[in-house]
């Protein structure tokens, strides 16, 4: 027993021994975290260079866009055949893609070898030996009923234009085909497939083996976004921001990009690191000072680099007595895949005696554990450095997600992966030590990079395909020039009605007089009470307007909520909690016995037949209190007031928002003659000539008219341009049939209608995953206000996917696109509408005056147009085309509606003098 014990003790003692001699002699191969860290660090800068456009040329990692946009998401079907290309073989696959509630790919392959004189030749005989085999396989399957798509794995390093066209930058891998460096391989493959003939095949899409690798993975893990190939040759792809990518155009979403990563080290960032060994490997090979990081990893290299270190180690006296056979001094006899058999844990020191009496030589048993830790510190540094540059793209990942913590898949393929018995796990262990904050999920690709292509192939036909779905809905928002100058002659014609006798009653644009006789000169003065009501909020204000100068308004002011039940509940409520309001906020400012002149700005359709009076024609934006339309809301307010008793107000005006906007700014800019409101409701109001109104007396003069050109189109007349969309929106409003113009122009309806869009693509599966939530089908759950944050450019598609999580709605990267695309469509169109309704508006001003060119300002405000980020814009911009002798000025109103009221008020008493003095 003690026998044993010495004996194994001696043997641990003998392998420390041989450890140590091995670590001491190979001490450059073994990386500290922190030189890992610093190499991970090195790599990051790599990728920078790699994708800004200034200094790719000069970059050694290429970071090449391959143009694959997304992942596989599981929708994908159809039959497919792929080609791979890459080795000493090529692979022929007929793949079918199924999505019958159960994903499943099913998969026929023959694979054809490609003779030396091949590899070697011509590149124009590659390809038509690659064609010829691809027939002979479409023949032997009987596959040739119908044209079907192919993808083309080239697993070489190409330039991309596009998903279909790729150009060869050098060959590896000991190809040298003469004649294809620098030109576009789909096309000579095509060529080929078209001079063999009976072929009928549409090549898609051309990936490497890396991107094939990620996309086979990321079939069955869809959170696969990296994809690794340890084997051969070693490379790396991951999804970029395509904001990130400087090479290529557009700025929305994600490309994988190929790093080309093999080249790392090529500019000399790498040399410290670089051992003497290393140098060797590099100069015996057929492309010395190039692919240094591949040399130093992949499975053509590393079984050549321990076959240097032990042929020195011999001559050195280290290893077999010195001794050095012809076998150990030939250059690739120790193959990589000795290495897998040396460091097996069971059968390793069995194995190692037995490939080194196949070299000729006859080891003791310290050189066999020599030899095993001197493949092992290869290997080790092979992952450790693969783990260095995977951790640089996981951060990277992370980083451009905003994220604290990452949760990701690596789909990872090749020999070295697949066979070396330690490899996968100490890479695993390496990765997650260097990241971390990334919760990483390594998954070996059972199929291989050929699925990819077919993959690829599957997502570029079901993006092709969706796309043409979107383009086609979204199609029915965008407005011609002939169909904009339409609208605005419409619009004309309704103007024109709604302002006579005799088709007032019927107009759709009611033309609504205000008795606003003229707009402010700057002469007012005074203490007004303003009420503004308009929405779900209630805002009470003293306004003091001081002579003599403008910009002289002081305003103090409480905004109260008026509760739902209340918005629904009956008049009389309604009035009592205004009241209570007006109550509240004198008690606040101690003018409970101060008898002030009141404006109250009343934002719905009211027919006044003075400046006091006004009759409620319809409910607008959601309220619905009942026996309040075809009364006097004035009149309704008063009454309120002595049911409370508590004080009296002397109520001189009452004004529509837009009227009151108009004002506020006629204050500062005496041009400003139009007020518009763009926000939660849509409407216009202008300076129209009495002449002109029909209904009203007197022909001298001016006077404000409230369009309420919401009303625009319930005669049926703009059909033509309305969607499915639209009328969904509009068959589940409060006043169906109703303000048509306003539920495709406003705030309160923009919203419902991208909802109304994205249930539909999400029904056809474009969108979502197909799956249909809860929230989606929840009206009203998508507010106005994500249209204006989704839109802004500052914000990154991962802000966007933040949104639409607090949604509810778990999406994609492509599906935030998507919704974008949504958005911008539905608020173009909103903003063109207006623009075309103004026009209208100011080439009647225009004509009325009898001008060549107007120069006029429009006052605007509503949370649309303040807060959207092109609405502005494009409204501006349509006027420009559809009224160009107008020159057309707006300013936003800073004060609200509630000033305009108190403006107005101020010009109503100086009007009532002026009558007064005039009698």
């Amino acid at each position: 027993m003690f026998a044993v014990h010495l004996l194994s003790f001696y043997f641990t003692k003998l392998k420390e021994d041989q450890i140590k001699k091995v670590d001491r002699y190979l001490y450059a191969m073994r990386l500290s975290d922190d030189q890992l860290a610093d190499i991970s660090a090195r790599f990051r800068l790599e990728i920078e260079k790699g994708l800004s456009r200034e200094s790719n040329a000069a970059a050694t990692v290429k970071m090449l866009p391959t143009h694959v946009y997304s992942t596989p998401d599981g929708s994908e079907k159809g039959e497919f055949l792929a080609l791979d290309l890459g080795g000493s073989k090529f692979k022929v696959l007929q793949v079918k893609v199924s999505e019958n509630g159960k994903r499943s790919v099913q998969m026929e392959s023959e694979t054809f070898p490609i003779p030396e004189e091949i590899i070697n030749g011509r590149g124009s005989e590659l390809f038509d030996h690659v064609a010829e085999s691809l027939k002979a396989f479409l023949q032997k399957h009987n596959i040739n009923q119908k044209r079907k798509p192919l993808g083309f794995t080239f697993s070489f390093p190409c330039a991309q234009s596009k998903i279909d066209a790729g150009v060869l930058l050098s060959w590896s891998k000991t190809f040298k085909a003469r004649g294809v460096q620098g030109t576009n391989v789909v096309q000579s493959l095509r060529k080929a497939i078209n001079k063999v003939g009976g072929v009928d095949v549409d090549v898609l899409a051309m990936v490497n083996d890396t991107v094939g690798t990620m996309m086979t993975c990321g079939y069955d893990d869809h959170n696969c976004e990296v994809g690794v190939i340890i084997g051969t040759g070693t490379n790396a792809c991951y999804m970029e921001e395509l904001r990130h990518i400087d090479l290529v155009e557009g700025d929305e979403g994600r490309m994988c990009i190929n790093t080309e990563w093999g080249a790392f080290g090529d500019d000399g960032v790498l040399d410290d690191f670089i051992t003497n060994f290393d140098r060797e490997i590099d100069a015996a090979s057929i492309n010395p000072g190039k692919q240094l990081f591949e040399k130093m990893i992949s499975g053509m290299y590393m079984g050549e680099l321990v076959r240097l270190i032990l042929l020195k180690m011999a001559k050195k006296g280290l290893l077999f007595n010195g001794q050095v056979t012809d076998d150990l001094r030939t250059k690739g006899k120790f193959q990589t895949n000795y290495i897998c058999l040396i460091e097996q844990s069971k059968d390793g020191l069995e194995n190692t005696r037995s490939i080194l009496k196949q070299l000729g030589l006859h080891p003791s048993d310290d050189d066999c554990i020599a030899v095993q830790h001197v493949c092992t510190i290869v290997s080790f540094r092979s992952a450790n450095l693969i783990a260095a540059a995977l951790a640089a793209i996981l951060t990277r990942i992370r980083e451009n997600k905003k994220l604290k913590t990452l949760k990701t898949t690596v789909g990872v393929d090749g020999t070295v992966y697949r066979t070396h018995p330690q490899y996968p796990k100490r890479l695993h262990k390496v990765v997650r030590h260097l990241v971390p904050d990334c919760h990483v999920r390594f998954v070996l690709s059972e199929s291989g990079s050929a699925k990819g292509a077919a993959m690829v192939t599957a997502v570029a036909q079901r993006l092709a395909s969706q796309r043409q779905e979107i383009d086609d809905t979204l199609a029915t928002f965008a407005l011609t020039f002939t169909q904009l100058q339409e609208v605005k002659e419409k619009m004309r014609i309704e103007l024109e009605q709604g302002l006579r006798k005799e088709s007032h009653a019927t107009a759709s644009v009611k033309m609504l007089p205000t008795y606003v006789y003229r707009t402010p000169d700057g002469t007012e003065r005074g203490k007004f009470l303003a009420l503004d009501l308009g929405g779900t909020n209630f805002r009470v204000l003293v306004v003091k307007i001081r002579t003599g100068m403008r910009n002289s308004v002081r305003m103090y002011n409480k905004i109260y909520a008026i509760p739902h039940e209340i918005m629904q509940g009956t008049g009389e409520e309604l009035f009592d909690h205004i009241v209570q309001c007006i109550s509240d906020f004198l008690d606040y400012m101690g003018m409970k016995n101060t008898r002030l002149p009141l404006g109250f700005t009343f934002s719905f359709p009211c027919s006044q037949s003075g400046i006091d009076q006004g009759s409620l024609v319809c409910w607008t934006k959601g309220f619905k209190a009942t026996d309040c339309e075809g009364s006097d809301v004035v009149d309704m307010l008063r009454e309120a007031i002595k049911r409370r008793n508590e004080f009296d107000l002397d109520i001189v005006a009452i004004v529509n928002d837009t009227v009151g906007t108009m004002m506020t700014c006629a204050y500062e800019d005496s041009k400003c003659q139009i007020g518009l409101i763009a926000g939660t409701g849509s409407n216009v109001c202008y300076m129209e000539e009495m002449k002109n109104i029909e209904f009203v007396d007197g022909d001298e003069g001016q006077m404000c008219i409230n369009t309420e050109w919401g009303g625009f189109g319930e005669n049926d007349n703009i059909e033509d341009i309305r969607t499915r969309y639209d009328r969904e929106v509009d068959e589940g409003s409060l006043n169906v049939g109703k303000q048509r113009f306003e539920k495709m122009t406003s705030g309160m309806y923009l919203g419902e209608i991208v909802r109304q869009i994205l249930l539909d693509l999400t029904k056809k599966g474009l969108l979502f995953r197909g799956r249909i939530t809860e929230r989606l089908k929840t009206k009203g759950i998508f507010e106005t206000k994500f249209l204006s944050q989704i839109e802004s450019d500052r914000l990154a598609l991962l802000q966007v996917r933040c949104i639409l999580q607090q949604l509810g709605l778990d999406s994609t990267c492509d599906d935030s696109i998507i919704v974008k695309e949504v958005c911008g469509a539905v608020s173009c169109r909103a903003a063109q509408l207006c623009g075309a309704g103004m026009a209208a508006v100011v080439d009647k001003i225009r004509e009325n005056r009898g001008l060549d060119h107007l120069e006029i300002t429009v006052g605007v405000d509503g949370t649309l147009y303040k807060l959207h980020p092109h609405f502005s814009a494009i409204l501006k911009d349509t006027v420009k085309q559809l009224a160009p002798k107008c020159k057309v000025d707006f300013i936003l109103s800073e004060d609200g509606s509630g000033k305009g009221a108190a403006l107005i008020t101020a010009v109503a008493r100086q009007h009532h003098r002026e009558k007064q003095d005039a009698h």
